[in-house]
């Protein structure tokens, strides 16, 4: 037999230390301004420096990008201070085949995400009381945590093999906060097994989980921000920003899928799917529903189910700054928008300098003044803010005036944009 070399080990516990001690959360750390070109089009938005910035002329290649498959190793941390009640199967049952589902619908099954979990619990060397886990971790008990969870998997997964790191705590371990799941990045990247780790998820989650949760921090692994908004006091309401409208707004949202605008920026839509609206020509359009891919079924205007969309337009841009567009995409209950409350025309503003978590999209309400689905939006105010069938809307403070004009025999609906 060929001799059998050792895999190359985690740097020294003293250098693990120094890197984590430089680590910060998903919210807080800008990424390497590495680019690599990707949409070309005089609406797409150029990337900023802001945290994972909604402009997508260029790919930050610090970022796996999605447009493949994607390997995800899941490793289950056990402490001293606890037995496990779930196995490690159960919990892996808990996210998955969900968040692969989540996202095979919302790339139209140009990404699969595939899950590798162990199959037994790796035990941590302290208590879980040890590490002060929350949602605002200091770096320090952060560090710490990932310090550990590190070395005692060195030697026990081959990290070089996976795009993608769970670490997944003991749900019933005392000192185990579901609050705390986030995403972790490293400012400078840890070299494990010849590859370079930049980020890992920890996932602290109940048993059973925030519905979507996982799918919703994958979603910052590939560089989407946060979009609900975080009251300075903690107090008040999360989700004025998106409502239900995306993924990264809530996880809990009737209409999770996410925007055209971040499906374009992980080339699942393609730029001959993007109409740029220019000033002072009023054009018309036909706007595929957002979930609707191959073999899904969408209401045609005869109220029959038809099939075949998802390689037409999906959405509609027009420039409005520097750094901000209007976005234009047809939403309603199909795929992963299913439980969508009203359909139509959802207007949306992106900023490309807004840092995640400050407002970087901005659902626009056409009905300002109703709500609806209010016992199960988790914002009731923008669960109509489509704009309907039959209505025409002028968005406020733009020059800017969508009317929707009917549907047509396969589910698309027909549009026009006037701009000036």
């Amino acid at each position: 037999m060929p001799r059998q070399f050792p895999r190359p080990r985690l740097r020294s516990t003293a250098a693990v230390f120094t890197t984590l001690s430089a680590l910060a959360a998903t919210s807080l750390v800008t990424g390497p301004s590495v680019a690599e070109p990707f949409a070309a089009a005089p609406c797409a938005l150029e990337r900023t420096d802001a945290h994972h910035s909604e402009g997508l002329d260029t790919w930050n290649a610090a970022y796996p990008r999605p447009a493949r498959s994607l390997d995800a190793v899941m490793v289950f941390l056990s402490f001293p201070d606890s037995v496990p009640l779930a196995t490690p199967a159960e919990l892996t049952a808990d996210h998955f085949p969900a968040t692969s589902d989540f996202f095979e619908r919302a790339s139209y099954g140009r990404f699969t995400l595939r899950p590798h979990p162990l199959r037994h619990w790796i035990r941590m060397p302290r208590p879980s009381t040890s590490y002060a886990m929350q949602r605002d971790w200091s770096t320090a008990h952060r560090a710490a945590y990932l310090r550990d969870a590190l070395a005692v998997t060195d030697g026990r997964v081959d990290f070089s093999r996976y795009d993608i790191v769970y670490f997944v705590a003991d749900p019933h371990a005392p000192g185990v906060d579901s609050d705390a799941t986030k995403v972790v990045n490293l400012e400078t990247p840890l070299r494990v097994d010849g590859t370079d780790l930049r980020r890992v998820v920890t996932v602290f989650e109940r048993h059973p989980p925030d519905r979507l949760v996982l799918a919703h921090e994958t979603g910052h692994v590939f560089d989407l921000p946060d979009l609900y908004h975080r009251p300075v006091d903690g107090k008040g309401d999360w989700d004025t920003f998106v409502g239900d409208w995306d993924l990264m707004g809530s996880q809990f949202g009737l209409a999770p899928d996410l925007f055209g605008w971040h499906k374009w920026k992980l080339g699942w839509i393609k730029p001959r799917q993007v109409a740029c609206v220019r000033a002072y020509e009023p054009t018309r359009l036909t706007l595929e529903p957002l979930g609707a891919g191959p073999g899904v079924p969408v209401e045609g205007a005869a109220g029959a189910p038809a099939f075949g969309l998802g390689r037409g337009t999906k959405l509609a841009v027009v420039r409005t700054g520097i750094d901000s567009v209007l976005a234009f995409e047809a939403r309603g209950p199909v795929g992963n928008d299913a439980q969508a409350c009203r359909p139509g025309i959802l207007v949306y503003r992106v900023h490309s300098g807004a840092e995640s978590g400050r407002g970087p999209v901005e659902v626009i309400d056409a009905h300002p003044h109703t709500e609806a689905c209010w016992e199960n939006s988790v914002y009731p105010p923008l669960a109509d803010a489509p704009v309907a069938l039959g209505e025409s809307f002028t968005v406020p403070g733009e020059d800017v005036r969508v009317a929707v004009e009917g549907r047509t025999r396969s589910g698309a609906w027909t549009v026009k944009i006037a701009v000036g």
